[in-house]
């Protein structure tokens, strides 16, 4: 069967931005993937999706204008409904045949087969392929039904009829026109109140010829490009902004670079259809301003790609890609330049007014600011967070350093105090960021003013950790004061939903405890934290442990280590989060040992006999040996154990368990000879206890019971 290529688009007011990669990705994938349901496609059929941000459209190869017939075999009902004692047909099968067509003859035909316990009836028909037409219109009306429309828009659209009235359309944005061709001919299907056509409109001000017309399916983007001044695809366009930028950059010389920031190359990508990148600049005056500000507000409120120098510091100079491509560019750059002056001048008069006020002054007022309605104000959480911190701090070795202290108390209480500063009003990223400019400014020190602005941090997977130990004290002390009061009045993440992102909290903990060289417990922390709230929260010590560890569990298997070599470790509850890895690495080593398996399921074994036998003494009165095997295994424990005992101390828990892995034989010959629930009460006992030592020396560093098949 002959094959031609097939163009759908759909062309429509300015979508939104942010959704429009997602949009196009969808609009093309449920297309082709509901005409390769229906047969209409090749198997080596491929989609292209274009996306600008007036179309969404789709290129298929090798469609098919009629699907083939296909072979179905349907299940009707079971023999013993269908027919009766002497073999006809009940009326309940007669009705069921009609129903897909059939008559009475069709009876002979069909075939009995084996469906669970009973017979069933099986009825083979020839079921005609769909055609283009028809398969088409099915899959554009599920394509646009999928569409991951982030907000519904009704809009009337004029019917066709003797008396004119109005029809009510729900899309994201007013649809004006529908293509579909099939190589060069227009399949007649219908969408959003448009029928199907061969033409579409190109760029509102640069486009050739209105409309542009289609000669077939195959020259969509060359005739656009060509005719319409639009680049229609959404890679192809972001692929030519930031080679643009790149241009543009080097033209201005002296190193300068554009800021990278792929998330705000999608945006202006989804703005604009024929990319012309300007450069523009600002009075250097408003350098003084901290540069988080000037580039934040460049890039969130104008979509401006700030210049910064080989030093990463910003310049003077901006990028604007324009969606239009005059002769004299000059009217764009100045419009621009003037645009961008006055949010600028904005963010220098709130960074000086800031300035007049210390951020000490500011405490006061955090009591006036509403946290949680259950938890209280920001002074209120500002008091809890210092608590916590000073806790920390005291199970430090820097505890006995007053300056230390000092520079804690005072980050943990100024931290949040930048949330009352114009600048962060206007700009909620900058908090933290903020404070750190201003401490600096009060003179507090390098150490506080880092703290301040890194208390948040990590804000993200991969983010860097706060940069001093003053701030991993009072970060961890803000994390643990959210993961404590959350969970203590019971407010938790759900499904996908986590509003005050614990979730991020909990990672943040975890790599801060890892990474940061915290030699603190985990219980420890959070039980220290609790009393902090008085009786606003219930506890939440065993919710909130279970909860980090999760979080801890997930991240080392992202790391590549195996469910079971995790399991095995984080069983234990591990307090001190920084040997995990070297735990880990340990199980990894002893698990490729020959020996790790036999002992695995010995160690799970050892498990299952202590915890039928309830409370058991850890004592062995060698007195008591009745057997060779007991005696030879207490022999070679007596040796390894105290040496498995001081590499576990030392820190070494590879030689540690790979000292342990020569118990192989003793406990493989004990098992075998020795019965260890005696009928005599004092040998069985102190066969469990002997058991009971071992276990706990094997237990140790991680739980390798886990490892057992």
């Amino acid at each position: 069967m002959t094959t031609q290529n097939l163009l759908i688009e759909l062309f429509v007011e300015e979508l939104p931005p942010k959704a429009l990669q997602k949009l196009g990705d969808a609009f093309s994938s449920v297309l082709f993937d509901q005409l390769k349901v229906q047969g209409l496609t090749a198997t080596n059929s491929v989609v292209t999706a274009y996306a600008s941000p007036r179309r969404l459209a789709a290129h298929i190869t090798a469609v098919s204008a009629l699907a083939a017939d296909k072979a179905v075999q349907q299940k009707l009902m079971p023999v013993t409904v269908g027919l009766d004692a002497s073999g006809n047909a009940t009326p309940a099968l007669l009705k069921k045949l009609q129903a897909l067509g059939a008559g009475p003859e069709a009876v002979a035909q069909l075939k009995r087969a084996p469906d669970g316990k009973a017979e069933a009836l099986f009825y083979d028909s020839i079921v005609k392929g769909a055609s283009l037409a028809d398969g088409l219109q099915k899959a554009l009306s599920e394509a646009i039904a999928k569409l991951p429309i982030p907000k519904v828009m009704s809009y009337q659209l004029e019917t066709d009829c003797e008396l004119p009235g109005w029809s009510s359309v729900n899309f994201v944005r007013p649809a004006h026109s529908l293509i579909a061709l099939h190589g060069s001919t227009v399949v007649p299907v219908k969408a959003l109140g448009l029928t199907a056509g061969n033409s579409t409109q190109g760029h509102r001000f640069e486009a050739k010829v209105s409309p542009v017309v289609l000669v077939n399916a195959d020259m969509y983007a060359e005739t656009l490009a060509k005719d319409g001044a639009v680049i229609a695809s959404f890679t192809e366009r972001r692929a030519e902004i930031a080679r643009q930028l790149e241009a543009a950059a080097a033209k201005v010389g002296g190193g300068v670079k554009a800021i990278d920031d792929a998330a705000l190359l999608d945006e202006v990508t989804a703005l604009v259809e024929r990319p012309n990148v300007l450069v523009c600049e600002f009075e250097k005056q408003f350098l003084d301003v901290p540069q988080e500000c000037l580039i934040l507000t460049m890039k969130a409120n104008q979509k401006y790609f700030p210049l910064l120098d080989a030093a990463g510091k910003l310049t003077n100079k901006f990028l604007v890609v324009s969606n239009i491509t005059p002769d004299d560019a000059s009217a764009v750059t100045g419009g621009n330049e003037r645009v961008v002056r006055p949010r600028l001048a904005d963010a220098k008069f709130f960074f000086d007014q800031d300035r007049k006020k210390t951020l000490a002054s500011r405490v006061d007022g955090l009591a006036k600011v509403v946290y949680h309605n259950k938890l209280g104000t920001q002074g209120e959480r500002t008091d809890r967070v210092c608590a916590i911190a000073k806790g920390i701090a005291a199970l430090l070795p820097q505890a006995k350093d007053a300056a230390f202290v000092q520079a804690v108390d005072t980050a943990a209480q100024l931290a949040k105090t930048d949330l009352l500063t114009d600048m962060v009003g206007e700009f909620p990223e900058l908090q933290g960021i903020m404070g750190g400019y201003y401490a600096r400014h009060d003179g507090l020190g390098e150490d506080v003013a880092q703290a301040i602005e890194d208390h948040y941090k990590p804000r993200f997977a991969g983010d860097e950790l706060p940069r001093n130990t003053v701030g991993v004290v009072v970060a961890l002390a803000d994390k643990l004061e959210t993961l404590v009061g959350m969970f203590g009045i019971g407010n938790l993440p759900t499904g996908d939903k986590d509003p005050f992102a614990l979730r991020r909290h909990a990672l943040g903990v975890v790599r801060m405890l890892s990474e940061a060289n915290l030699d603190v417990g985990l219980d420890a922390l959070i039980a220290q934290a609790i009393p902090t709230f008085g009786d606003k929260i219930t506890d939440p010590a065993a919710a909130l442990s279970l909860f980090i560890y999760d979080r801890l569990s997930g991240g080392l298997r992202e790391q590549g280590y195996s469910a079971q070599e995790v399991e095995a470790v984080l069983a234990l509850r591990p307090q001190r989060l920084t040997d995990v890895s070297k735990r880990l690495e340990a199980v990894r080593a002893f698990a490729a040992l020959p020996e790790a398996s036999a002992l695995a399921a010995a160690n799970k074994r050892i498990g299952n006999v202590l915890k039928k036998a309830g409370e058991v003494d850890a004592h062995v009165n060698t007195a008591l040996f009745k057997e060779d095997a007991e005696q030879a295994l207490y022999t070679v424990m007596q040796k390894l154990l105290p040496e498995s005992e001081a590499q576990f101390n030392a820190g070494d828990y590879t030689a540690s368990l790979q000292t342990l892995a020569t118990l192989r034989s003793p406990v493989d010959a004990f098992f075998d000879d020795v019965m260890v629930n005696a009928e005599e009460m004092d040998l069985r006992l102190n066969r469990q206890g002997m058991l009971k030592k071992l276990h706990e020396a094997m237990n140790r560093v991680a739980d390798l019971s886990a490892l057992a098949s």
